[in-house]
């Protein structure tokens, strides 16, 4: 197990347990050579690697700003770990993949939150956390956080008494990325708060933009920016190098973090 210089572990996969198709991209649960059970997005899904970039990139913001996201991790995969996969359009998934994808910390005995379900239980929703959150997806852009799929997690945290709320599935943020060409006409583009999962009259966003935008500066960025792979980023139109693709990404939401009066709504009523 190395922990190589971008910020993220990467740790071999030793074991398929199983698919998860509860997502279109179905992704899996394996175990790895740490002992951890991770789950794993794979490069050959359809959404492809930018959904990846994008699961990196706003994770890591996110828990750089203080929220609870599972551990990321890069996984080396040989698809020869999951023969006995049955289903052959998975395996011609699985084979897709092979080399290097993403794992996400599983985390055993957790539960989907939906905003007003019956399973929603004890889990107390602090209001400025999820302003936070709100404004976090507002920042990236993330059309897939809403009252019909929240991606969030309720999961026992330490120093709480009750579940506390997780953010998981980024992939579908940032969606300036699939047209570089356009990308500084959506530096300012508004968001709509009308069906996020945590949208609420009296949420003080003004708040949360106070507390969260002077945070995402270049350099705290660049460090996000540097967790993506190379092989991730290679090969983009438009762009020389990898690194070009990084810059490109910490302009744009340097300079929309710096317009956020621009996208923020005016009030939550």
């Amino acid at each position: 197990m190395e922990t190589p210089s971008d910020g993220l572990r990467t740790v071999t996969a030793v074991r398929y347990v199983t698919p998860l198709r509860s997502g279109g991209s179905v992704p899996g649960v394996v175990e790895a050579d740490d002992l951890g059970t991770y789950v794993v997005k794979f490069t050959g899904a359809a959404q492809g690697r930018k959904a990846l970039v994008a699961e990196v990139i706003v994770g890591e913001l996110a828990r750089h700003l203080g929220l609870r996201v599972p551990e990321l991790v890069l996984v080396n995969f040989d698809p020869s770990v999951a023969a006995e996969e049955p289903h052959q359009e998975l395996q011609d998934l699985l084979h897709a993949s092979a080399g290097l994808n993403l794992g996400m910390d599983y985390l055993p005995g957790a539960a989907d939150f939906t905003p007003g379900g019956p399973d929603v239980g004890p889990v107390d929703v602090d209001p400025v956390e999820a302003a936070r959150i709100l404004w976090l997806d507002a920042f990236t852009a993330n059309v897939d956080r809403t009252v019909h799929s929240s991606n969030l997690m309720t999961w026992p945290t330490s120093g709480y008494r009750e579940p506390r709320l997780w953010l998981i599935d980024h992939g579908a943020s940032l969606v300036f990325h699939h047209r570089w060409e356009s990308a500084a006409d959506a530096v300012g583009k508004a968001y709509d708060f009308r069906s996020h999962a945590l949208s609420a009259p009296g949420l003080d966003i003004a708040a949360a933009d106070a507390e969260l935008a002077h945070r995402v500066t270049p350099e705290s960025l660049r460090r996000v920016v540097a967790a993506v792979p190379d092989a991730w980023l290679a090969d983009e139109p438009g762009f020389g190098t990898p690194d070009d693709v990084r810059g490109a990404y910490v302009t744009h939401l340097a300079t929309r973090a710096r317009v956020s009066a621009q996208w923020l709504p005016k009030d939550m009523t």
